[in-house]
């Protein structure tokens, strides 16, 4: 039975009928790139992304069903926008009545999650890891953290977790959720690298593993266009989430939603009920090949992500980023991402044979030098004197990371990629944190006057 694709299905044929387009956009379907037949507006029978009804809610409504979720949405501004939005439903839900919006956070988190908080004036309660880690990207939260968070901000609006990482750490959803509903308090994740978790056997999909809503970048890990996102919102959430998402939404969002990207949601979703879980399944099975064989020839790997190889070269005498370009310039491999102490590799079902023997033929040929010196780099806690708000509207100047040390931070620093703060508006510089920023390659900071 063919799949249904509602979204391509009216794009496709209103790019064959031969209509006089006197609407946006301005290449008028003539083919520049190849693509422009296909990429339309809201014009009459196309809907409209944020409203219900039409080919759009027809698409999401079978997203949902793939992935067993009471209301699943599309986003064309990736996970950034689907963050925003769970921050603003979350408010709108739970916020304080009395005061101030508080919502529990691993530190990990990432910059969407700072910029949504300083839009809605929300105070995040963060989360600190107590195992040291190699890079800012790695938080490592327990249940028992967050019980403990919870314990001290019992009015927090929600928590919210990171998982997997960047770096392909997964983190204990299930107990998390547990404490979380023992608490009253709905469980937002950040899966944006975990698209792909809900088609292993058993799933491992924050929705499945009991989070209320969550984010999933498409386009990370499923054949979707750059920009593609789904905002999941759980059968056991309150049912009012999924009533006021779209309106929560498009506060953040363009009114020029991209048929293009939502047309490859859509067609994603036919792919999904038809071959691709299990290629899925089998991309896991030779990711994890690759790693006992990288691992073989003598390299450190970390994470437990099925879809993603970290590798931590310090042993073999390399820093993260120059091995990210030994194997860019000797080995024709790009990485997706690299610090001073890891290499991240994600592979897809689209990825094929030659692409994994590349990889490992590096690892197998790239010579050992003398072991670089281990450090771990977790971040220090600091004190905050502003709220993120405040801090990042107040009057401010660019200064030396060097000069800063006592300073309330303005605008925050983060490491690019992936985005994770370093230090937030309102916190005070201190020593360790600009050794840390200069580990980062960020040398200037943004301070109030």
């Amino acid at each position: 039975m063919k799949a249904e694709t509602p979204i391509n299905d009216f794009v496709q044929s209103y790019a064959e009928s031969g209509v006089s387009r006197f609407h946006m956009p301005g290449h008028k379907g003539v083919s520049l790139h190849g693509l422009e037949a296909l990429d339309i507006t809201e014009i009459k029978g196309a809907g409209y992304l944020y409203e219900a009804g039409g080919v759009i809610s027809a698409s999401e409504e079978a997203a949902s069903r793939i992935f067993g979720t009471a209301r699943t949405f599309y986003s064309t501004e990736g996970s950034s926008l689907s963050i925003k939005t769970m921050l603003s439903i979350a408010m709108r839900c739970r916020g304080s009545r009395s005061g101030r919006t508080r919502i529990i956070a691993a530190r990990n988190a990432h910059k969407a999650f700072i910029d949504g908080c300083i839009l809605l004036d929300i105070d995040p309660v963060w989360i600190y890891s107590k195992t040291p880690s190699a890079s800012v990207c790695g938080c490592r939260v327990t249940p028992e953290d967050v019980r403990s968070a919870l314990d001290t901000a019992p009015d927090a609006a929600a928590v919210y977790i990171t998982s997997p990482d960047y770096l392909g750490n997964l983190t204990d959803i299930k107990g998390i959720s547990r404490i979380c509903k023992a608490y009253g308090v709905p469980l937002l994740v950040d899966n944006a690298h975990g698209a792909y978790l809900k088609f292993l056997s058993p799933s491992l999909h924050p929705i499945d593993l009991g989070a209320d809503m969550c984010c999933d970048s498409a386009h990370k890990t499923l054949p979707v266009y750059t920009g593609g996102s789904y905002l999941h919102i759980s059968r056991s959430a309150p049912e009012e989430f999924s009533r006021c998402a779209k309106a929560e939404m498009s506060l953040f969002a363009s009114t020029s939603p991209s048929y293009l990207i939502m047309g490859s949601l859509d067609k994603c979703a036919g792919e999904l009920e038809g071959a691709l879980p299990e290629r899925i399944r089998k991309c896991c099975r030779r990711t994890e090949l690759a790693r006992k064989r990288t691992e073989a020839c003598g390299w450190e790997t970390a994470g437990d992500e099925p879809m993603k190889l970290t590798v931590c070269p310090g042993s073999r005498g390399y820093s993260g980023n120059e091995l990210a370009e030994l194997m860019r310039t000797s080995y024709r491999i790009e990485c997706e991402y690299s610090d001073f102490s890891s290499v991240v590799f994600m592979p897809s079902p689209y990825n094929d044979e030659r692409d994994f023997y590349r990889l490992e033929y590096a690892f197998r040929n790239i010579p050992k030098k003398p072991a670089l010196k281990a450090e771990t780099e977790a971040l220090p806690r600091t004190e905050t004197v502003m709220s993120l708000r405040e801090a990042c509207f107040s009057v401010s100047e660019e200064i030396p990371a060097d000069t800063a040390e006592g300073r309330i931070c303005a605008r925050p620093a983060f490491s690019c990629q992936p985005s994770i703060p370093l230090i937030t508006g309102g916190e005070i510089f201190t020593a360790a944190i600009i050794k840390i920023l200069k580990n980062y390659s960020i040398f200037t900071v943004s301070v109030v006057k």
